[in-house]
């Protein structure tokens, strides 16, 4: 599944890698994990339903820091926070990595970058790309997920009813 790695490799896992030479020679992985399989992104949805599809790619900067691509997308089902029915949510991620080999270094990567489109973490040798992968496509997910029109409109509009009552008209009446 990882190109570039014998198979005696990926019988022992498939999603760790040498990130500095993964970036040194510019290798390219994809794949495709279930939902289930990843821990912290199946406690965010309704149902452990969906696969992550995701692709990784290697290089090395201008600047000659190793730099990984990784590419995450998938459909995973959230809850909508105003109807409370299973919302059907797409995840489309793309992220440019530049790895550190500590957190000091990363720390200075990151001023000399001044870039917040490029994020700065800690490489090595045995990095678990699952993990990254499960990073990227939880903060893909909205804070709070809803609908833009909830299937059951009856739950909406009893809500925007309830908005609509002024706190001062109560306050008035218990004046009264």
């Amino acid at each position: 599944m990882i190109a570039g790695f014998p198979d005696s490799a990926l019988a022992m896992n498939a999603f760790v890698i040498d990130a500095f030479e993964f970036c040194r020679l510019k290798q390219q992985a994809q794949g495709e994990i279930p939902v289930a399989e990843l821990g912290r992104l199946a406690q965010e949805t309704v149902d452990r339903s969906g696969t992550i599809h995701w692709a990784l790619s290697g290089d090395i900067d201008k600047l000659g820091h190793a730099q990984l691509s990784l590419a995450v997308s998938g459909a995973v089902n959230l809850i909508c926070q105003r109807c409370l029915t299973a919302l059907n949510f797409e995840i489309d991620s793309k992220s440019l990595l530049v790895l550190a080999k500590d957190e000091a270094q990363a720390d200075t990567i990151e001023e000399l970058l001044d870039d917040d489109e490029i994020d700065v973490i800690v490489g090595s040798a045995a990095f678990d790309v699952n993990y990254l992968i499960e990073d990227d496509a939880l903060l893909a997910l909205p804070v709070a997920p809803k609908h833009d029109v909830c299937p059951d409109g009856s739950v909406a509009a009893e809500a925007k009813g309830a908005e609509r009552a002024s706190p001062f008209e109560v306050l008035k009446k218990l004046k009264q």
